[in-house]
């Protein structure tokens, strides 16, 4: 389960189309993703860019002016 996660992790930020996107759509994209990675207890936080601080970035929206972390509880 680890590498399922962490292959949907790289494929997120990889993804440098989705900066673009609506940081709501986008985080809605990513929880689906890792749902259907069977991932759970998780929580996806939508910050300004530069607040991310240590957290594990998983995806830049809003044409790159926010960030969306990853945090597991």
């Amino acid at each position: 389960m680890k590498h399922t996660l962490a292959i949907a992790l790289l494929a997120i930020v990889s993804t440098h189309a989705s900066a673009a996107k609506p940081c709501e759509e986008l985080k809605a994209e990513i929880a689906a993703k890792l749902e259907a990675a069977n991932v759970k207890n998780y929580t996806l936080e939508i910050v300004a860019t530069d607040r991310v601080g240590d957290a594990k970035v998983v995806g830049t929206c809003d044409l790159g002016t926010k960030k969306i972390t990853y945090t597991k509880q």
